[in-house]
């Protein structure tokens, strides 16, 4: 997961956590991002979804990469679980969610 920090990850489980609060926050916060970190970012979630395993990581980021038609943001937002999708791509890429989390309060 080198190219987005955990931590990053974290604030938008955090924002996503607190979406009717944080829908505008949330989205600043991934449009400052740059397209690796938007779409590593991408990936972890569909690791977390299920969508790919974890050492399918290459093959799903460069899927993020070619298919990223809609603005990220926009896309994750209108993602269902999102912020429990983050969580389990973390975890299953040996992270602790919570721990990256508490770092953040």
């Amino acid at each position: 997961m080198e190219k987005i920090s955990a931590t990053k990850v974290a604030a938008v489980i955090v924002m996503a956590r607190e979406l009717d609060r944080a829908e505008g926050e949330m989205r600043g916060f991934i449009d400052r991002m740059d397209e690796e970190e938007q779409a590593a970012l991408t990936t972890v979630m569909w690791i977390g979804r299920g969508a790919f395993d974890v050492d399918e990581w290459d093959e799903a980021y460069a899927t993020a990469v070619n298919e990223a038609t809609t603005p990220t943001a926009d896309y994750l937002i209108g993602t269902p679980h999102l912020a429990d999708h983050l969580e389990a791509g973390l975890d299953a890429l040996g992270i602790s969610a919570v721990d990256e989390e508490n770092q953040l309060m």
